[in-house]
C-alpha cells in the first residue's frame, strides 16, 4: 500500500503556556478547519498528532496536540510543518489549486516553448507568485499567478501556460 499524498496545512511556532499547548498555525483557507483534517503528520511521516483547538491567538490558534503534555515537548516543535492526507482536504473549484499540485509542473509560454518548471509557490499577502526554475539562469522567474499571466493550469498534462511579461523573458 502506498502512502498517502499529503498536503502541508499548519505549523508549529512553538509552546503556548506551560502544559503542553501550542502556537498553532493554520494555512487552510478557513484557519480553523486545520482541526477537521486530523490526524496531521510530521514532515517525515514519522509521528501523528490529534488537534484540539483550545482559543484563538494573536496569528493562530492554542492548540493541543496528541502525545504533547509539556511545554518542553511544545517547544521541541517549534518550526515544525504539519501535514494533512489530501484526501480529507475539500474539492476546489475548477480555477483554483493547491500549491502541492503546482509544484514540478512545466511552464511553457503561450507559443509552446519551454521556460521551466515551477519549484515553488509563494505568497506574502499579495497573492501567490510561482517560482519557475529556469534552465541556465542566474535566477528564478517568479510570475504572479494571475489569470492574465497564466492563462492555463493543466495538472493532467502537467503543465502551466504563462503569458510572461515582456520584461522577464
Amino acid at each position: 500500500m502506498s502512502s498517502p499524498e499529503l498536503i502541508c496545512v499548519g505549523a508549529i511556532a512553538g509552546a503556548f503556556g506551560v502544559q503542553g499547548e501550542v502556537r498553532l498555525k493554520s494555512f487552510c483557507a478557513r484557519p480553523e478547519d486545520i482541526a477537521r483534517y486530523a490526524p496531521l503528520y510530521s514532515e517525515d511521516r514519522a509521528r501523528t498528532f490529534s488537534v484540539k483547538i483550545t482559543r484563538p491567538i494573536t496569528g493562530g490558534f492554542g492548540a493541543r496536540l496528541g502525545g504533547i503534555a509539556t511545554k518542553e515537548q511544545a517547544d521541541a516543535l517549534k518550526g515544525a510543518t504539519l501535514w494533512a492526507e489530501k484526501s480529507k482536504l475539500p474539492s476546489l473549484p475548477d480555477d483554483e489549486y493547491y500549491h502541492a499540485d503546482l509544484i514540478g509542473l512545466e511552464v511553457v509560454d503561450t507559443g509552446g516553448r519551454r521556460l521551466g518548471e515551477v519549484r515553488a509557490v509563494h505568497n506574502h499577502g499579495a497573492g501567490d507568485i510561482i517560482e519557475v526554475f529556469v534552465p541556465g539562469a542566474k535566477s528564478a522567474l517568479l510570475l504572479p499567478f494571475t489569470h492574465a499571466i497564466v492563462p492555463t493550469v493543466d495538472l493532467a498534462a502537467r503543465r502551466i501556460v504563462a503569458d510572461p511579461p515582456e520584461e522577464v523573458e
